[in-house]
Formats: C-alpha cells, sequence, structure tokens
C-alpha cells in the first residue's frame, strides 16, 4: 500500500463514538431493551468502547455481543483458503430487542447483510440498526447505517484500514491505495 494517510486519530475516533452513543441514545430513548453486537473483528472493541460511553452518559449498562459472520458470507466459495471460524458469543436473548450492529467499515453492505442473517438464527430482534466508524460507500445491497463516525468518499482502488489499539497497539484510520488494483 503507497501514499497513506490517517483520516482519523485516536482522539477523532473518540469523538466520533462519543457522538454515536449520543445518537443511539436519542434514537432509542435510552437503553432500555437495546443490545450491542460487534461483529468480528474490530466491530467488537468499537461495540465494547460505545458500551462504555453510553454507561458514563446514561449510567447504565448495554449488553455486548461477539459475532463472527464467517459461514454466512456470499464469497466462501471465491476463497482459496479454509475460512477460521472464531465463534459467536451473545449471552443473552436477541428476541424482541433493539440490535445495534457495529462494524468498522461499511464498503459494499454484504458483511452487514451476513450479519443480519446469522441475528436472524439466533432469534426475532424488535430491529436492528447499524453503526459504523467508517462509510466509504460502494453499496452492492441496499443497506444503509442508522449511525456513522465518518463518511469518506473512496474510490475502488483505495483501502481503508481501521486500527484499534487492543489489536493494532494504535487507533487510527488509514486512507491508502491498493498496491495492485482491482
Amino acid at each position: 500500500m503507497a501514499a497513506e494517510k490517517v483520516i482519523l486519530d485516536e482522539a477523532a475516533i473518540r469523538r466520533a463514538l462519543t457522538r454515536i452513543a449520543h445518537e443511539i441514545l436519542e434514537r432509542n430513548k435510552g437503553v432500555k431493551d437495546c443490545v450491542l453486537i460487534g461483529i468480528r473483528t474490530r466491530g467488537i472493541y468499537l461495540a465494547r468502547r460505545l458500551a462504555e460511553r453510553i454507561r458514563t452518559i446514561e449510567g447504565e449498562s448495554v449488553p455486548v455481543g461477539e459475532l463472527d459472520i464467517t459461514l454466512y458470507r456470499d464469497d466462501l466459495s471465491e476463497k482459496a483458503e479454509q475460512p477460521q471460524v472464531r465463534g459467536t458469543e451473545i449471552p443473552f436473548e436477541i428476541h424482541g430487542k433493539k440490535v445495534v450492529l457495529v462494524d468498522d467499515v461499511l464498503y459494499t453492505g454484504r458483511t452487514v447483510r451476513a450479519a443480519m442473517d446469522a441475528l436472524i438464527d439466533r432469534g426475532r430482534p424488535q430491529m436492528i440498526q447499524l453503526a459504523v466508524l467508517v462509510d466509504r460507500g460502494h453499496r452492492e445491497l441496499p443497506i444503509r447505517p442508522d449511525y456513522v463516525g465518518k463518511n469518506v468518499p473512496t474510490s475502488r482502488d483505495e483501502i481503508i484500514s481501521v486500527h484499534v489499539s487492543e489489536i493494532d497497539q494504535a487507533d487510527q484510520v488509514i486512507l491508502g491505495k491498493r498496491s495492485t488494483p482491482l
């Protein structure tokens, strides 16, 4: 990847997540019957941070789950290697709940579609909302986020890399060019 540019630093990510937490609280009139479910891998850490901000703002805890959508992907047959399934951890009932799916980047919408399929297999939520740190456009499916940290219009030969300190030892979002165009 050449010509990288940091488009969100640690402070900007913190502000974006705080804003999203406030928006979740406003839209849902609090956190009654709300749960946060992070899509593996980085969505999990973002969901945990949102839950912490909501607890700080509202004084109430929101359950957080982890969703692995590997087996629900529609491109499994195109992958050369065997997919690595890491497991889903949702230690609470989602039936009748307001589920906020959390992911790092929204691109084509296929990951979110797979996540919704995985959720529906576990129960029937009252509603599913979507929170993403970055929306980069290029949708292939009719999916729209409810909460967005930053809209970043990109070309198809650009990539967005989200780094979280829990995995990458730094919080930042980087915009770069693919080394080989699609």
